[in-house]
């Protein structure tokens, strides 16, 4: 991904929330036949306070990416969506796209069947613990032959990147009022509407005005 200082995230707080709250991530690796793309949920360490991250594959994804032995590619990807260059109002403009991305590289580390198991344990947890009635990995009607079985079709892995590149394009190269003119579009009604996207750009807004004053 192409870094514009403009844009850069590098507040690893701010990176990890990015993370937690968008833990649906595309894996690529390069191998022999070429580029080779999954898509799985990761999760961060709950024992580090990095940008490590835990997550798994399902055989034999572990082999096509050769999980252990070389470079992974871990993305996320924010909210994001269409800005109108009429939203500008009467000046000289383009669409674009506004969005977040974090890019997390590095040879991941193979974990055990105990550790693999913790990970899907909390992986259900975090997920199921917003349903009225959770249904957890251990509880019936699942017995533990059944979560065994299971989790033996899956390689867990923890990694380490050691390149990060993270990019939050957000019209911070806009005016102040063309920013809140983004914003109120995002948050209507119309056809490009996405609250999602207007609550990310008001939250960098409101911390590039407060560290302005």
């Amino acid at each position: 991904m192409r870094q514009n200082p403009s844009f850069t995230l590098a507040d690893v707080p701010e990176i990890r929330r990015v993370i937690d709250a968008n833990p649906w991530a595309t894996i690529v690796s390069a191998g022999e036949d070429g580029h080779v793309a999954s898509h799985y949920v990761v999760l961060l360490d709950p024992d580090r306070d990095d940008l490590t991250v835990v997550g798994h594959v399902g055989r034999p994804d572990d082999l096509i990416h050769g999980l252990g032995g070389r470079e992974l590619l871990v993305i996320f990807q924010g909210p994001h969506g269409y800005v109108s260059p009429g939203w500008y109002g009467d000046v000289q403009a383009v669409p674009t796209w506004n969005y977040t991305a974090v890019h997390l590289a590095g040879v991941a580390e193979i974990l055990t069947d105990e550790e693999n198991l913790a990970v899907l344990d909390r992986l259900v947890d975090r997920f199921e613990g917003r349903m009225p009635e959770p249904r957890r990995m251990w509880e019936r009607p699942n017995d533990p032959a059944f979560v065994n079985r299971l989790a033996a079709g899956t390689v867990g892995f923890r990694l380490t990147p050691t390149r990060v590149v993270a990019k939050r394009k957000l019209s911070q190269n806009k005016p102040a009022e063309t920013i809140e003119a983004v914003i109120a579009a995002l948050e209507g009604d119309g056809p490009y509407a996405q609250p999602a996207l207007a609550r990310e750009m008001r939250r960098a807004q409101d911390a590039r005005t407060g560290a302005a004053r």
